[in-house]
């Protein structure tokens, strides 16, 4: 990851391999963004470049230009902003990462980029650390670019003061969304449930965080019928990884569950063949929950997380589970196998179970779950659904603040008897329309209940779409793994230390 440091040193007077300045617009035009803090000449200079390459001020866009006179960087990237008017922190987030991305193979990059208080100066740093991002794990001789080597933020002074906490949490977000992305962009060859066991210990090894992993062994003793099904068709067995931090003094816990399909085939009822190198993303909300556990340990959050990653491959073979098969889910209930490719659910049912016997004050988990997702809010929106009010709408607004985007989505009650089985306790699918409503139903029945009998507060976070960009990338998104979640996690993680849920 790149080097990151503030300055209260003008950005104009900084030797480096490019400045990046803002361009916005008004109802005159595309216009220097925080141009009354440039030197008149150095204004007047870019006010001319502005026009001369035909810069819109649009969002992220890009024009690279040599330096003009009185910049000592070699050359100014003008980023867009959009409307002067409505820059807030994910603009400014965007715009960041947007240039770092785009100068990928540079040694310094100085920001310049109109920021006047500690919360701006953090959202520029986080933003150009999250798009300081390549993966080159298989590139051969060399062949792919470095990401930026060093960035220095150029803001007041007071406002670089106020952002010195933001700055460290920044180092350790962007850490852990570009090691989520590594996990991601792993071919499935080199990661698979034991492999993905194995590098959780490596993560956290230095943090204060227990490992516990059950091999296929202790899940058969242990009545995980989901995974043991899920990961039978492979001829390299299924794993669930737990992870503790407790610190002292917790008043709330939390457990944070992720699916961890090293990659989905859809077994027996096999998926097309048309884009199924994505599958391999398909272990994303476990990816997330690991490097999640990770930040908040390295930040020292006050809360009590454990982690659990629901880990196995999806294969058909002569062993694979078939439809019609019936398992049994940790803790009793009974499960009508009507499609195998409905298989993230089975997992994450063992691990919700095993969650609950730990006595969690709040559920969350999180998975790359239904394709449904991206039919109802494409592939940028992730759904949020939950039993309880009050968290539906914390998760929403801390992922808001912290760049993500999640909707709230319902449980109807009405379809839940379209997953009643014949033969079992429940089926694994249900209703076509609602799909994705369906399965999260299917993960409300495996959530455990309080002394009083009411549900323990749980939140389901479907990101089948926004944790995989197949597309082209933006703003501060790559190709590829994007690590989305972790920040809402983090995020939610803070706001419980500090205020429990009511």
């Amino acid at each position: 990851m790149p080097t990151l440091s503030v300055t209260a040193k003008d950005a104009v007077s900084q030797s480096a391999d490019a400045l990046v300045i803002g361009v916005g617009t008004n109802a005159s035009g595309a216009v220097v963004a925080g141009a009354q803090a440039l030197p008149a000449p150095v204004r007047t200079a870019l006010t001319q470049a502005v026009k001369v390459v035909g810069a819109t001020g649009a969002k992220e866009t890009l024009h690279r230009i040599p330096a003009v006179p009185g910049v000592s960087a070699k050359s100014v990237v003008l980023v867009g902003l959009g409307p002067v008017r409505e820059i807030d922190l994910e603009v400014l987030r965007r715009a960041a990462g947007a240039a770092t991305r785009e100068l990928a193979g540079l040694g310094k990059v100085v920001f310049g980029l109109p920021t006047t208080t500690g919360e701006e100066v953090t959202a520029v740093a986080e933003g150009a650390l999250f798009g300081a991002y390549t993966y080159n794990r298989y590139r051969s001789n060399g062949s792919g670019k470095n990401p930026v080597g060093t960035i220095v933020v150029s803001a007041p002074a007071a406002a670089n003061t106020a952002a010195r906490v933001g700055i460290r949490r920044a180092k350790v977000l962007a850490d852990a969304v570009h090691g989520t992305r590594d996990l991601i962009n792993a071919a499935p060859l080199d990661l698979f449930p034991a492999q993905f066991a194995e590098d959780a210990q490596r993560v956290v090894k230095d943090l204060p965080v227990t490992v516990t992993v059950l091999d296929e062994k202790k899940l058969v003793r242990g009545g995980y019928g989901g995974l043991i099904a899920v990961g039978q068709g492979s001829s390299r067995p299924p794993r669930l990884v737990k992870l503790e931090y407790k610190p002292a003094g917790a008043k709330t816990h939390v457990a944070l569950i992720g699916k961890g399909i090293t990659f989905d085939s859809g077994g027996i009822s096999i998926k097309p063949a048309a884009n199924m190198d994505e599958m391999k993303s398909d272990m994303s909300g476990a990816a997330a929950v690991l490097h999640s556990v990770a930040a908040i340990a390295e930040l020292g959050l006050p809360v009590q997380v454990t982690g659990w990653m629901a880990l196995a491959e999806n294969m058909p073979s002569g062993t694979a589970q078939r439809p019609s098969d019936v398992i049994t889910i940790r803790g009793g209930r009974t499960v009508e196998v009507l499609n195998t490719d409905a298989e993230g659910r089975l997992v994450l049912a063992d691990a919700i179970v095993a969650a609950g016997e730990t006595n969690p004050d709040v559920i969350v988990d999180i998975a790359t779950l239904t394709g449904a997702q991206m039919v109802a809010l494409g592939s940028r929106t992730s759904a949020i659904m939950s039993n309880n009010d009050g968290l539906r709408t914390l998760v929403q607004r801390v992922a808001g603040e912290a760049g993500e985007a999640f909707w709230p989505m319902p449980l109807p009650p009405e379809l839940r008897s379209s997953m009643d089985s014949k033969v079992a306790d429940i089926a694994n699918i249900g209703e076509r329309f609602g799909g994705m409503l369906v399965a999260g139903l299917f993960l409300k029945e495996f959530v455990p209940s309080t002394d009083d009998g009411a549900q323990v507060p749980w939140a389901h976070l479907d990101i089948a779409g926004p944790a995989f960009n197949g597309g082209s990338a933006y703003g501060y998104t790559p190709t590829g793994g994007t690590g989305h979640g972790v920040r809402t996690m983090v995020a939610l993680c803070e706001s419980l230390a500090v205020r429990p849920l009511a």
